[in-house]
């Protein structure tokens, strides 16, 4: 089969849904599939530019900022999301043909482009759902109901009409489609987040020294830094702590947060937290080889529910979890049950501070629960398992490869 993959971030982005993406393309590879993702950058200096990686065909898109930008730049550049990719990506599109266009949620401006090349090809799509928006947007109080409010919901349901199956991240996912009485005009099932297990051995990176942080345990968060995370969480989290010397907060990423939170960490005078520039991503697992502890924050009001894409690498680099999240989330019963790491409520700041100083003080419970997140992670969420997911609905030959 021909594939396209469609996709706000990829390699060498380090947000979690690059490297997810970048896993299930090179599995559709292997199984000898044609590849091409597509995917938005705003640093190419052409407006379209192919590439190849690893028997990946690249195509990308130049845009304007979205991640980094303020809300209504980002708004309009999102919402022209579909228009930019068709009008600069015409020609390549109408010259290679595709038998599954396989796009990624966030965003929920893919919908018109996704129609657009289903009807060019004949071809069937399927939505990889990992962001149930603008609901969560309300939950968090980001947006209230109004005119702005509906014109996502609208856009939403595009987004939603061109899939001809739907794969949300957990069974409470599932249950919110089904109460909303989504159920009865989508096809919908759990697709569960998924990683390769790395096999090759890498260079020993240096970054604990080269940050002065030796003799630290290091709690570590990577990813995006957006409303949706709230991380002043972790911010709160790092002023209980602030005077054991042991502890130090790294935050690597970007996203409109970064400029608030790092006003706050100076406000408050808080030296044992560093919100730390994005890095490659060979840099960035390196990072996860040598910290001590993966860090999960979720804004309390949401009532929707996911497995954060950065656990899996948390996981697979052996590293326990310490999280602070919505209420009802499965993920609490996930991480307790299979013994992954320590997890409350966000907003219990005193539980969470107590579950960090367990870890902090305890190597061994560290270790422990390091290893049971890995095991859990090559038993439940194999890239092999989530390919062959996807391909199972459209023909057994697709899925055989």
């Amino acid at each position: 089969m021909k594939i396209f993959i469609i996709v706000v971030y990829y390699l060498p982005s380090t947000v979690s849904c690059a490297k997810l993406i970048q896993d299930l393309a090179l599995e559709f590879y292997r199984r000898n599939h044609e590849v091409t993702v597509v995917t938005t950058d705003e640093n190419i200096p052409v407006d379209f530019q192919v590439e190849s990686k690893e028997g990946i065909r690249i195509a990308r898109i130049r845009t304007g900022r979205i991640k980094t930008a303020s809300r209504p730049v980002r708004l309009w550049n999102e919402s022209r999301l579909s228009a930019t990719i068709w009008s600069k990506g015409a020609e390549f599109f109408r010259n290679n043909s595709c038998d599954l266009v396989i796009y990624y949620s966030p965003t929920i401006f893919f919908g018109p482009l996704v129609k657009r090349l289903k009807n060019l090809y004949k071809c069937p799509s399927y939505l990889i759902l990992r962001d149930i928006f603008p609901q969560w947007a309300l939950d968090a109080g980001v947006l209230k109901e109004g005119l702005l409010y509906n014109y996502f919901k609208r856009r939403e349901s595009v987004n939603y009409d061109a899939a001809d199956f739907i794969g949300v991240e957990s069974p409470g996912n599932l249950t919110y489609f089904s109460q909303n009485g989504y159920d009865k005009k989508y096809s919908l099932e759990v697709l569960y987040n998924w990683a390769e297990i790395s096999k090759v051995k890498r260079s020993p990176s240096n970054f604990r020294r080269n940050l002065g942080l030796e003799n630290k345990v290091v709690f570590f968060y990577g990813g995006n830094i957006g409303l949706a995370q709230d991380m002043d969480n972790i911010i709160r989290l790092a002023g209980k702590m602030k005077k054991n010397k042991k502890a130090f907060f790294l935050i690597v990423g970007e996203g409109s947060e970064v400029g608030r939170l790092n006003a706050l960490i100076k406000k408050d005078g808080l030296m044992n937290i560093l919100i730390h520039e994005p890095v490659s991503q060979e840099q960035y697992q390196s990072m996860l080889d040598e910290f001590d502890i993966g860090l999960v924050s979720l804004d309390r009001h949401l009532k929707t529910y996911n497995f954060p894409g950065k656990m899996l690498g948390y996981m697979e680099h052996g590293m326990p979890v310490l999280a602070g999240i919505n209420e009802g989330n499965n993920l609490i019963q996930v991480v307790r049950e299979n013994k992954i790491g320590l997890i409350s409520v966000n907003g219990d700041d005193e539980t969470l501070a107590v579950n960090a100083e367990k870890l902090l003080a305890d190597k061994e419970l560290r270790l422990l629960l390091g290893r049971n997140g890995r095991n859990f992670l090559i038993n439940n969420f194999s890239v092999t398992g989530a390919a062959g997911q996807i391909l199972s609905h459209f023909s057994k030959e697709a899925e055989n490869g």
